[in-house]
């Protein structure tokens, strides 16, 4: 089974959020970046990634954004910020990710880095841990 992503893009001021699912996280941020395939992220300026899991199917992953979606605001925002503080665009931070090439090794390489920033995180919020909810 493929592997799949949910990830969190806000716009330029962080005042709007998306959720959303991918099987491939560097296109799919791609296409959000130039208007494509989503009316709710284009009309909202949603372009920034602001954080994403990682999942090792897709299932798993779609369930997961099902989950996200119902969250409040304030649930989302504090996840976002357990791992990225300062809500900075990954995929400006890294933009190695977007290049599919370089995308498994940047991941880990993400993931440990904003474990540095962030210790007490250690569950793995890129990798999903099945126990964790």
């Amino acid at each position: 089974m493929n592997d799949g992503f949910v990830y969190i893009l806000t716009n330029h001021n962080r005042t709007t959020l998306y959720v959303g699912v991918t099987g491939n996280l560097p296109r799919r941020i791609v296409e959000h970046k130039k208007g494509i395939g989503a009316d709710f992220t284009e009309r909202y300026k949603c372009k920034c990634l602001v954080y994403f899991e990682h999942f090792d199917n897709i299932i798993d992953a779609i369930t997961r954004e099902k989950q996200l979606k119902n969250w409040h605001r304030d649930w989302k925002l504090n996840l976002i910020k357990s791992v990225n503080p300062e809500m900075k665009d990954l995929s400006d931070v890294y933009p190695e990710l977007m290049f599919r090439s370089t995308q498994d090794k940047m991941l880990k390489q993400v993931q440990h880095d904003l474990l540095k920033l962030n210790p007490e995180h250690v569950s793995g919020t890129l990798k999903h841990d099945k126990g964790r909810e």
